[in-house]
Parts: structure tokens; sequence; C-alpha cells
């Protein structure tokens, strides 16, 4: 006879808990998220809030963690375009992609989110997200390093304020997506700064 399994199923959904949780910390920071706030909106006790995720602080990083790595992916796979001006293309388009995800997926834009302006000194996801940060940083510098070097961009390209100001426009980007500016207006604004863009590149200055 097969044997009776032990304890309780889990009576949630850990995805849509993580979401929903999401959605506070960006919206109200994690200082200004409390513990009641998360029981109410997932439905859960503090008891089965902590067994799940450990604490208030473990379900932020988890959270942190969920949301952030998509923007890792999205400058992997656009440094690996042979064509810098596809780079280029790919990071502000892919970034508007993810910027507009659909609500009942995704809690909103992170890179100006409330949860990364709050004081999180005491949790590592400020140092997670400063490293997420840097690499996507780091990967870009490289590619447009490399193509100034292969003569793909014209000579005295400065490559460091080239990056910087692609993640400048992401950064913008962001602010305007979390300001509720409708995807198609994003990426028109996308587009136009990757023309800006590639024409200075294209275009000896004389």
């Amino acid at each position: 006879m097969p044997q009776p399994t032990r304890g309780r199923p889990r009576a949630f959904d850990r995805d849509r808990a993580i979401l929903d949780a999401a959605r506070l910390f960006w919206r109200r920071g994690y200082s200004g998220t409390s513990t009641r706030d998360l029981t109410s909106t997932l439905g859960l006790s503090t008891s089965s809030l902590y067994a799940a995720f450990g604490s208030k602080a473990g379900l932020f990083e988890e959270a942190v963690r969920t949301y952030a790595e998509p923007y890792r992916e999205i400058y992997r796979q656009a440094v690996a375009e042979k064509d810098v001006r596809t780079v280029i293309d790919r990071i502000l388009t892919g970034s508007v992609e993810e910027f507009t995800r659909p609500s009942d997926v995704h809690p909103g834009c992170l890179l100006s989110s409330a949860a990364m302006t709050d004081s999180t000194s005491t949790l590592d996801t400020s140092a997670h997200y400063a490293e997420l940060q840097g690499w996507n940083e780091r990967a870009l510098l490289a590619r447009i390093e490399q193509a100034v070097q292969d003569g793909e961009l014209i000579a005295g390209t400065d490559a460091a304020a080239l990056t910087g100001l692609v993640q400048s426009v992401v950064h913008g980007l962001s602010v305007q997506a979390n300001l509720g500016t409708a995807h198609e207006e994003l990426r028109a604004t996308a587009r136009f700064a990757h023309e800006l863009i590639c024409r200075q590149l294209t275009s000896p200055t004389t």
C-alpha cells in the first residue's frame, strides 16, 4: 500500500507570492514594506512567510534576484551580436521590452524602483544589484572597445563615454516606464536614440 505523505502541501503559489511581494517592495521600498503588508497581500501568516522565505529580508532578496537577472540576459545576448550597432539596438529595445512586460507577470521596472533607492545596507541585495549593473556595463564597454580596435567604429571613439551614454538612455527609459509611458512611445524613443548614436559613430567629425 502507498504510504501517506507527511505534512501539508503548500497552500500558495511561490512564484505568485514573489511577484506580489516584489510589487510592494518596488513601490514602497524595503523599509516602507512591513511584514504585515506582506502577509496581508500574500495571504500568509507570519509563520508561513518565514517558513517559505526565512524572513522579510529573504523574500526581498529572492524578489530582487528573480527580477534582476533578465537585465543581465539582455546584455549577455546583445554583446554576442557581430555588429556593434545591433548590440546597442538590442540593449535599448530589449530593455524597453523588459520594462513594459505585462503587469500580471511582472512587478514593474526594477532599475528606478523605490527598492533600489531604499536603505538596504544590511542586506546583500544592494551588492548583488551593484554587481549586476557593473557586469552589464563592463560587458558593453568590452564589446565597444573591441569594435574600436576592429575598425568597426570611427577612430577616436571614446568607448567609456559611449557606454555611459547607452546606460544613461537605458536608465531614462526605465524612469519613463515607471511613470507610465506607453510601450510604443518608449520603443520610438529607443529607436531615435539608437539612430542618433549610430549616426554620430559613423560620421567622422570635421
